[in-house]
């Protein structure tokens, strides 16, 4: 998704005004939502993010930051990072719009969730994606099992939180998370 990475065929090549230097990430507010919403229910239809409620996406948005852009305002991508434990949180519902993969827009996001991360002092960060190549661009591995110790595992497992579910791979998820890749960075 970086912008070197696009090919002169893609939508982002085609439209070099809309680059990642022509974006500002900026954390999230209330009135993204419908726009945030709007971004996710194409990757839902075609079945690449987990659907949110509209409610969770509101109870969630401090959690968001968004890439408008900067000629109208647009918000062409949003991304999340959930923490779950003192050194451990998740990069969650990273989106882009479209039409602007490969622009940078998704590197852009990422690199301000893991910024957010080093400063909350997390030094793990978890995806569960089928985005394997752009996770591995920005040094994500993938992995096996539950990067956590028994006694961490079974606090989590006190969570009610389905996105902390899917991380411990909780049978009750487990049909939401087939064929994705569970992936994790140590910063």
């Amino acid at each position: 998704m970086s912008a070197e990475s696009h090919s002169a065929e893609s939508p982002a090549a085609q439209s070099p005004e809309v680059t990642a230097k022509a974006i500002t990430v900026r954390r999230a507010r209330t009135g993204d939502v419908p726009a945030v919403r709007r971004l996710l229910d194409e990757y839902v239809r075609r079945r690449i993010l987990l659907d949110k409620a509209t409610v969770t996406l509101y109870e969630d948005i401090q959690e968001f930051w968004v890439a408008e852009r900067d000629d109208n305002g647009e918000v062409v991508g949003a991304g999340a990072l959930h923490v779950m434990w003192e050194d451990l949180a998740e990069v969650r519902t990273l989106a882009v719009k479209p039409g602007l993969k490969g622009a940078g827009v998704g590197h852009q996001l990422l690199e301000k969730l893991l910024h957010t991360a080093r400063w909350l002092g997390v030094r793990r960060v978890f995806c569960l994606t089928f985005e394997v190549d752009f996770f591995g661009k920005h040094g994500f591995v993938e992995i096996g099992e539950t990067p956590v110790d028994t006694d961490v595992y079974a606090e989590l497992l006190r969570s009610y939180d389905e996105g902390v579910a899917e991380f411990l791979g909780l049978e009750r998820v487990k049909p939401n998370t087939l064929g994705n890749s569970r992936m994790l960075l140590h910063l």
